[in-house]
């Protein structure tokens, strides 16, 4: 449509195109002509309006002033060359009507022209506009199909209007098939977020939610969605991600993270139950000795409830280091760095972490490491909880031989730090298990943890084992 007007004004245009040199020269041909043909021509018929040619012809070039005075030249041509009787009364009111045409003529073309390009400017604005949406809506369709993320459109009723590949793919459909089905089906969590209420809100959220692919297989999908309105009604936009592998994952890292720390704690639990055992079982062979509760039943019992209890204790849940592998510190520190912020920021404490550029890999157990980390911030954090400044800085080096990450704070230290690593400490929260958990895990992988003291303060160093290619 936008072409055809285009073709439309441009065909009006070739009546008046040209550059004003070539109109003025056409124009004054023109007047020269008419001019000798209405002196040649004798009789009573009037040539004047003639004239008109030529105002037609420089209408569209020239300024108001420079038409008014063609005009003028025109009107006094007109009553020169023709026989009519001029005088006061009818002579005047002919010029006038000659020069009020010629002068309306000139001026109606200057308009035209100045419309045509006006229009011509315009259309080529809108063809512009149009082009370079039908550029962006190009690239926003290559974008769309060539998404990993599924994509889909629906309309109020939850019918499929747009699928990319990735969509197909995710809920095993064929290619083409999803459009005109219902959302709904596959992912039932939107099922009440697209209403026929003209009123209801607008979304713009992400949720976690079950997915059911087309043959009926359950998926954990993370869903990014808006709603948004038309004049056929309200619309829905979704970008689904399949999180199942992600979430299996996370699962199986915290399953092997709870059974390495219930096998920590339990041989923490069966170290202290061993030397209780110990002690009792002394005491109960001194009684025997004596020879005074031979033969006493109740005594006898203790006896077999000591045996049980050392072969209890005797369990051993060795730790295994299977788990560890080639870990990025710098990647670490940096995902460390964003859980931590907002909860120290919270409780007013500075944070000042200096990362050595250029640090190698770790041969380490990246969920234990992480746990590790955490549990020192968090121990950090308890210390830090007096008056005053509050600082906490992090510092991971190079050494050489091992790569080194301090937790260093300003929360007045450690009073006994030879009781630091032990399990059941007295006095220490909740099982005093903490520190007992970190070392274990650490030395798992053949890391350590250390205490450093330093004045008004803790310091407590990790040390990892560089990376080796083939470590095994």
């Amino acid at each position: 449509m936008h072409i055809r007007s285009a073709s439309q004004v441009n065909m009006y245009a070739t009546i008046f195109k040209g550059n004003k040199r070539s109109a003025l020269l056409k124009a004054g041909i023109m007047i020269a002509t008419i001019a000798l043909v209405d002196w040649w021509v004798v009789g009573e018929i009037p040539l004047g309006f003639l004239y008109l040619a030529p105002m037609l012809t420089v209408g569209g070039v020239l300024d108001p002033w420079q038409i008014g005075a063609f005009a003028v030249l025109c009107t006094f041509l007109a009553e020169i060359f023709d026989d009519l009787a001029w005088n006061l009364r009818t002579g005047l009111s002919r010029d006038v009507l000659y020069f009020a045409a010629f002068m309306g003529v000139g001026f109606f073309v200057r308009e035209v022209n100045r419309n045509r390009r006006i229009a011509l400017e315009h259309l080529h604005e809108i063809e512009h506009q149009s082009e370079a949406r039908l550029e962006a809506e190009e690239q926003l369709r290559i974008l769309i199909e060539s998404s990993p993320a599924a994509i889909v459109t629906a309309d109020a009723e939850g019918h499929v209007l747009m699928a990319n590949e990735a969509a197909h793919r995710m809920l095993g459909i064929p290619q083409g098939y999803l459009p005109g089905r219902v959302i709904h089906r596959y992912l039932p969590s939107l099922t009440n977020v697209l209403r026929k209420d003209v009123s209801q809100q607008l979304f713009r959220t992400v949720m976690q939610a079950r997915g059911q692919r087309d043959d009926g297989e359950g998926f954990l999908a993370d869903i990014c969605f808006s709603t948004y309105r038309t004049n056929a009604g309200s619309r829905l936009t979704a970008m689904v991600l399949d999180a199942s592998e992600e979430f299996r994952t996370q699962e199986v890292s915290g399953l092997h993270q709870l059974l390495a720390g219930s096998r920590i704690a339990i041989g923490a639990v069966s170290h202290e139950i061993r030397n209780v055992s110990a002690a009792i079982a002394a005491i109960y062979q001194n009684l025997a000795n004596g020879g005074l509760l031979a033969g006493n039943k109740d005594f006898e019992a203790l006896g077999n409830l000591i045996v049980a209890l050392e072969r209890i204790a005797s369990v051993n849940l060795r730790q295994s280091g299977d788990k560890a592998t080639e870990v990025d510190l710098a990647a670490l520190l940096d995902e460390l760095k964003i859980v931590v912020t907002p909860s120290l920021q919270e409780e007013n404490i500075e944070a000042q972490w200096t990362i050595e550029p250029g640090l190698p890999l770790v041969w380490a157990d990246r969920p234990s490491l992480m746990q590790v980390f955490l549990n020192l911030i968090t121990n950090s954090v308890r210390a830090l909880s007096k008056d005053g400044d509050r600082v906490l800085s992090i510092t991971a080096k190079n050494d050489g031989s091992q790569i080194l990450i301090e937790f260093a704070d300003n929360g007045g230290g450690v009073a006994h730090p030879e009781h630091l690593f032990r399990p059941f400490q007295a006095g220490a929260v909740a099982t005093g298990l903490g520190l007992y958990l970190s070392r274990a895990f650490m030395r798992s992988f053949g890391g350590e943890l250390h205490y450093l003291p330093i004045p008004n303060g803790a310091c407590f160093v990790v040390c990892l084992t560089p990376a080796l290619s083939g470590h095994e």
